[in-house]
């Protein structure tokens, strides 16, 4: 073979190496999950998570102010904005149906927005217990980085003032994560700690959150609630579009999940290892 020949033979074959490299795991034909498959993951999240943000609109002020706006002193002008807040959530209901439990603390502005008639949405996102081995890396560092928490959290201390610390050590926008839309309704029974249901809802709900004994209905500080979230929307992002469902899951789906079915599915950083440009089926 002819120098010539295989000089360009060699070109030839790195340009080929060199654009296999630059296709990234999102370029390939992947399968997204069907919108029931992405309720599963869901149902997960939402037993596995304790926190939420809970959002609801201020409801329209009265010329005489002599109403829960006033006693509230909230400012003027507010009427119809949205207003967020994070709140205790648990999944402590039987019937299996993917209704959030909340603890309702009547003094609390959520509350007296719903009193006064607002909908409520609750905003619930995946955060992985472990970091992942591999990150998703980015063509301008320039090299790989690869960081446990612990020298994330040593890198606070030594590189205070420094703009190169990682303020996450994860991609949460490969994450999934949802918002449940629908009415609080009380739960029959709740509020009476000797009951079954009562205490049920007590031991399930401190169980995931401890302090929440402190307030639990009958307390001597607030009047408190048990309280379900009743879902009528769901509107998912799973992560990345090209590997992840995004958009509505209908109720149905939602409410057809088993408990068998979440339990045996498995999230993102659930298990130590994992890659961020894994896929769900690989998780």
């Amino acid at each position: 073979m002819k120098p010539a020949t295989i000089a360009s033979t060699l070109l030839s074959c790195c340009a080929v190496a060199a654009a296999a490299a630059a296709v990234s795991p999102s370029d390939h034909e992947l399968r997204i999950p069907t919108s029931y498959e992405s309720a599963v993951l869901g149902r997960r999240i939402l037993a596995l998570t304790p926190l939420g943000t809970i959002s609801t609109v201020f409801p329209q002020d009265k010329p005489s102010r002599n109403d829960v706006a006033a006693e509230a002193r909230r400012p003027a002008g507010l009427d119809g904005m949205p207003y967020g807040l994070m709140e205790y959530i648990s999944d402590c209901e039987d019937d299996e149906l993917g209704n959030p439990t909340i603890l309702a603390i009547t003094i609390g502005t959520t509350f007296k927005n719903v009193v006064a008639g607002s909908n409520v949405s609750l905003a619930v996102q995946w955060t992985p217990p472990h970091p992942p081995a591999k990150r998703i890396e980015s063509t301008q560092t320039g090299r790989r980085r690869r960081r446990s928490w612990l020298s994330y959290f040593l890198s606070l201390e030594t590189n205070e003032g420094h703009h190169d610390v990682t303020p996450l050590p994860y991609s949460a926008a490969n994450l999934p994560r949802f918002s449940l839309i629908g009415h609080l309704e009380p739960i029959k029974g709740g509020d009476d700690r000797q009951g079954d249901v009562g205490s049920r809802l007590a031991r399930c709900f401190v169980k995931t959150h401890p302090d929440a004994r402190y307030w639990l209905p009958g307390n001597h500080i607030h009047e408190a609630h048990f309280v379900r979230l009743v879902v009528e929307q769901i509107y998912w992002v799973g992560g990345f579009g090209d590997r992840a469902f995004i958009g509505w899951i209908p109720v149905e789906e939602w409410q057809k999940v088993t408990r068998d079915e979440w339990q045996k599915a498995r999230l993102p950083g659930e298990k130590k290892g994992w890659k961020e440009w894994s896929v769900w089926e690989d998780l």
